[in-house]
């Protein structure tokens, strides 16, 4: 059996290929991360190999194109703040990083992040789409904010929400004075347009998961609606990898850090190592 360790990049992936013995085999740079070059390394290693590499940014195509090479039996996708190895090595080179991979994965020591399927990642894009648009709409929001905060006489009709129908229809009518005025129309069509794009996105959403059982077992939770039931149904994918409640609590972020030493127990912030998006949805 051979191992190999996968250092991704952008624009190229560095591979570090040893045996049974950890003696080394092959090395090599896959410019543009080219599925042909790939399989050529493998090729050329003359046996079955097994592939770890970190869970980075857009590990997902790596890893499906590393799972259709005939040669490999197996891709581990490695735990990237569990594998402190690498981290915290004084001498940090791509192909030592790779190295590295390989030879924890000879020995059986990767601690692996969970491998959602290519439907289920497809379905995080769709909400975390959703997520975004959400945020840049608060950001322009503010933006209208500060606009009308530099204004010293302004006189707008009392309306529980700004950004309401009756709110937009006054800010439409406003006349401020220039480079105000353009401003705000220009924010207020940006919010147009986002609104359009949420709405958009929102009926994708709910089309997509109107079948998901998760996600209707979820909505009967008290606060959890269309969007955030079908948010933390996609990040907990499968609630049997979990081995209880403390598990996906600690998952979702939800438990405060423990120290204890010298029989003192002191509890502190939330889990910084933790599903941003799980632990936003129960926010």
């Amino acid at each position: 059996m051979n191992y190999v360790g996968v250092d991704i990049h952008k624009r190229y992936s560095v591979l570090v290929a040893v045996d049974e013995r950890g003696r080394e085999l092959a090395r090599g740079r896959i410019s543009g991360n080219s599925v042909h070059a790939f399989a050529q390394f493998f090729e050329a290693l003359q046996g079955p190999g097994r592939v770890v590499l970190e869970a980075c940014w857009n590990w997902g195509r790596i890893y499906d194109v590393l799972s259709e090479i005939e040669q490999v039996e197996e891709v581990v996708l490695a735990h990237p703040l569990k594998t402190r190895l690498i981290a915290e090595a004084q001498i940090k080179t791509d192909s030592l990083d790779a190295l590295a991979l390989a030879t924890l994965l000879r020995g059986n020591l990767i601690a692996r992040a969970h491998v959602p399927s290519k439907a289920t990642r497809a379905r995080k894009e769709l909400l975390r789409q959703r997520l975004y648009w959400a945020r840049l709409r608060t950001r322009v929001r503010n933006r209208v904010h500060a606009v009308l905060d530099r204004q010293r006489e302004l006189e707008m009709p009392q309306c529980s929400d700004l950004f309401g129908r009756k709110g937009l229809n006054a800010l439409s009518k406003l006349r401020l004075a220039e480079p105000d005025a353009t401003l705000l129309g220009e924010e207020l069509d940006l919010l147009k347009l986002i609104d359009s794009q949420i709405k958009a996105q929102e009926g994708r959403i709910v089309a997509f998961n109107a079948n998901e059982q998760a996600t209707q077992y979820l909505q009967s939770l008290p606060g959890m609606g269309k969007i955030l039931a079908a948010v933390a149904a996609a990040e907990i994918d499968a609630i049997e990898r979990f081995d209880g409640a403390a598990k996906l609590c600690a998952y979702a972020g939800l438990v405060p850090t423990t120290y204890g030493s010298g029989g003192k127990v002191h509890q502190g912030h939330l889990l910084k190592s933790r599903n941003k998006w799980l632990q936003w949805a129960f926010y």
